[in-house]
């Protein structure tokens, strides 16, 4: 299963399981595209949406091992490979331009012992990206560069990542920004409150 697939059925999952976050609701939105995830990190390449959702979430069943403060800790067993993940909703978001349609956006931290991933960080923005826009993610003081692919956003390097989530356990909130294809900028923010909770929760149920 393609990293983009997986994080789509576990989004819906989460919400066709009464399980969600108690977090702030997103405008829904005409564009229903989901990440990719980036060549460079050697994942499989995303295939079509074929499955219905409900269908797809499914398959993958989401179980919320825990909630704490705004961040909600799962497990999943998508094809028979243990995914646990922190999810969360942003707090607040603004747009550049008024009456701009956008699906939730969604962040995830997500551990993979399959592929031997440990606390990969990764947001659903809820819109397709403008290509070759460049969009950041500030945590902690510092200001980290993401790859975007389709609606999705990752950390350009790799080797800051570890040091990007250790920021995140910490800081009260963290502020995504990003462009849509039509030029409409936005800047949602993500409390942290509960996180390093979270991802202590999660270390226990997906040792490596």
């Amino acid at each position: 299963m393609s990293v983009r697939g997986m994080l789509t059925i576990l989004a819906v999952g989460v919400l066709l399981c009464g399980v969600s976050p108690v977090l702030a609701q997103g405008p829904a939105s005409k564009d229903k595209s989901t990440p990719a995830k980036p060549a460079a990190a050697a994942k499989p390449e995303a295939k079509p949406e074929a499955k219905p959702a409900a269908a797809a979430a499914g398959s993958a069943e989401p179980t919320l091992i825990g909630q704490f403060g705004t961040w909600g800790a799962y497990t999943a067993t998508p094809n028979g490979k243990k995914v646990c993940f922190a999810l969360a909703k942003p707090s607040s978001s603004k747009m550049s331009r008024a009456g701009r349609a956008r699906d939730p956006a969604y962040a995830f931290v997500s551990t993979r012992p399959a592929e031997k991933v440990v606390n990969e960080v990764s947001v659903m923005i809820g819109y397709k990206l403008k290509p070759g826009s460049e969009s950041t993610l500030q945590v902690g003081g510092a200001s980290y560069a993401m790859y975007t692919q389709g609606d999705g956003l990752w950390i350009k390097n790799a080797a800051e990542e570890e040091r990007m989530v250790e920021a995140m356990r910490k800081a009260p909130e963290m502020v995504v920004t990003g462009t849509s294809a039509s030029d409409t900028e936005t800047t949602d923010t993500f409390s942290l409150k509960g996180l390093a909770q979270a991802l202590d929760r999660l270390a226990q149920e997906c040792k490596r």
